[in-house]
């Protein structure tokens, strides 16, 4: 499954996996439209979808990670560091349910700025 996610500096597209619980319920919620905030090198924003932690959730990830927050209903988009992160790695606020990956470049969230707003929409096969 893939979506693009746009904000006022460009978009980028993200494969994310259809099999698992959350990406069924975002799926669902598209499109919407919301407000980006960052964190050190994370945009983040709400999604309005209230799911579980599911058990492979992780906290450290890779660059360009598609990561949901269940405390914060949020996708967490990192690029980079994050202000808890311990040398180079992508260490989110708390374990996130992984949905996938950013297609290219995830250096272009870089361009997003705190207050942008953000939208995400499903890209039709």
């Amino acid at each position: 499954m893939q979506i693009r996610i746009s904000w006022p500096a460009g978009n980028i597209t993200a494969t994310l996996d259809a099999g698992t619980p959350t990406t069924q319920a975002l799926a669902k919620a598209l499109p919407l439209a919301s407000t980006a905030h960052t964190w050190g090198e994370e945009v983040y924003f709400d999604t309005g979808v209230a799911v579980s932690r599911e058990t492979d959730a992780r906290q450290v990830v890779e660059p360009g990670t598609v990561a949901f927050w269940t405390d914060g209903d949020a996708l967490a988009l990192p690029y980079g560091p994050t202000p808890i992160s311990r040398g180079d790695e992508c260490r989110l606020a708390s374990p996130c349910n992984i949905l996938g990956s950013v297609d290219g470049d995830a250096g272009l969230l870089a361009t997003v700025r705190s207050g942008d707003p953000i939208r995400v929409e499903l890209i039709e096969e």
